[in-house]
């Protein structure tokens, strides 16, 4: 456990870095352009690199050291932001490079994520897996409410100062890693790289369960990119900058809360039952988003929302870290994070002309839904952002009738913990010898 306190601290640092850097440049797009879709764009260039490389970073994460890995991950997004800050001190910061930095930044976070947590079970016991999982969700709290420390730095010391504390996060978080004294058996090296790619995949669907689970939570990915991309311009439609900072960290404590609960709880003891939790409450939650242009109504909605996330998160990875082959969990983790996340930059390109093309004039004072759902949730700009809001909680309630009705996904629980799993097929200890 001190071990994992050590590298989690610094990447917990790191985390705060570079939620500050995504935040400044996220606001100084919008701003500048005022396009939705190009705001959105970000986001679509920081989900296609993770998904096109998880099962190439799997496969690294199986066969090499996965310290180092992190390490050069870390560098590397380092560097990426040293340019961005070249480019701002001399002021010749574009909107292609803002694009690009979110690309870079992207390929080496899949890297670093999936060494990350197939590294964590060579270093706790796998009772505490779920706690352990649950603390690594706060730095995903501490990423959404950064934005509330991002909006005072930008004004004191402005894009370039925000820009220099993330590196300087960066330098942390390598030194962490550097000081940390792992288990031999945090290295991968056993039938990793380019041959063992499909590995995964051949594991994953050899246990139909997780299969199942992987289909819900692409399309739970779908709806929640959905939502996310809009969340910022919904706020920003009826609120000022500030106020959007004040929201993101009010919806952040939602997330560092559940961190915590997780933590100390983690977890229910059958873990799907945590997903369905986190499922049903999570649309009704999204739905309390649409229902009126108020600072008030989100400061209630989101925090409660993103508290489902830890939830559902450290549920689904514990789940994976026990009944998945330790020799082989790099690989399976990179085809989980692939097929659990493809989905997400369709998303992404089509919530921009959507709602600037079609939901917002339908929910104009003279639109064609004005007299009927705006009856609801109000007419005007930004309601039309509300009514996708609308849509996309209602789908995430039927997303879970659909994963109730899944047998195999309710039982995913009894399937054996990896060493038994290991123990009782010879073949799946050696991924180059599973088959379909």
């Amino acid at each position: 456990m001190k071990r994992f306190a050590v590298v989690w601290a610094g990447q917990l640092v790191s985390v705060i870095g570079s939620a500050l850097t995504a935040f400044v440049l996220g606001v100084w797009v919008y701003l500048g352009t005022g396009s939705v879709t190009q705001f959105v764009l970000i986001q679509f260039c920081a989900v296609v690199p993770g998904i096109l490389l998880a099962p190439y970073a799997g496969a690294v994460a199986d066969r090499y050291d996965r310290r180092r890995i992190m390490l050069a991950a870390d560098t590397g997004a380092g560097v990426v932001t040293a340019l961005l800050l070249v480019s701002v001190s001399t002021d010749s910061l574009a909107v292609w490079q803002v694009y690009v930095a979110s690309a870079l930044t992207a390929t080496l976070n899949s890297f670093h994520l999936i060494a990350y947590q197939a590294l964590v079970p060579a270093l706790v016991p796998a009772k505490h897996l779920g706690r352990v999982n649950g603390l690594m969700q706060l730095t995903q709290g501490v990423q959404i409410a950064a934005p509330l420390v991002a909006g005072a730095l930008l004004g004191l010391v402005g894009l370039r100062g925000v820009l220099v504390i993330d590196v300087v996060s960066m330098v942390f978080a390598v030194a962490a890693l550097l000081l940390a004294r792992l288990p031999a058996g945090a290295s991968g090296g056993r039938g990793g790289g380019a041959r063992g790619l499909g590995a995964g995949l051949r594991w994953l669907r050899g246990a139909p369960g997780l299969f199942t689970l992987c289909v819900v939570f692409g399309l739970w990915n779908f709806l929640f990119a959905v939502a996310g991309g809009l969340v910022q311009p919904l706020i920003l439609s009826f609120s000022s900058p500030a106020t959007l900072g004040v929201l993101m960290a009010a919806g952040g404590s939602g997330l560092f809360v559940g961190g915590l609960v997780m933590g100390a709880w983690g977890g229910p003891k059958r873990r799907v039952l945590g997903i369905y939790a986190g499922l049903g409450l999570g649309g009704v939650f999204l739905v309390l988003h649409s229902l009126a242009p108020s600072p008030w109504l989100i400061a209630v909605a989101a925090p409660a929302f993103l508290f489902t996330l830890p939830l559902m998160n450290t549920c689904c990875v514990t789940l994976l870290q026990t009944k998945v082959d330790k020799d082989v969990l790099g690989r399976v983790l990179g085809v989980v994070r692939t097929l659990s996340t493809a989905a997400m930059p369709v998303a992404y390109l089509v919530i921009g002309p959507l709602s600037d093309g079609v939901a917002e004039p339908l929910m104009a004072p003279d639109g064609a839904l004005a007299s009927s759902l705006g009856a609801l949730i109000g007419t005007g700009e930004g309601r039309g952002i509300a009514l996708i809001f609308l849509v996309v909680g209602v789908l995430m309630l039927a997303l879970t009738a659909f994963a109730w009705s899944r047998p195999r996904l309710r039982t995913v629980d009894d399937l054996p913990d990896a060493v038994t799993a290991t123990e009782a097929h010879p073949d799946r200890a050696n991924p180059e010898r599973t088959h379909s």
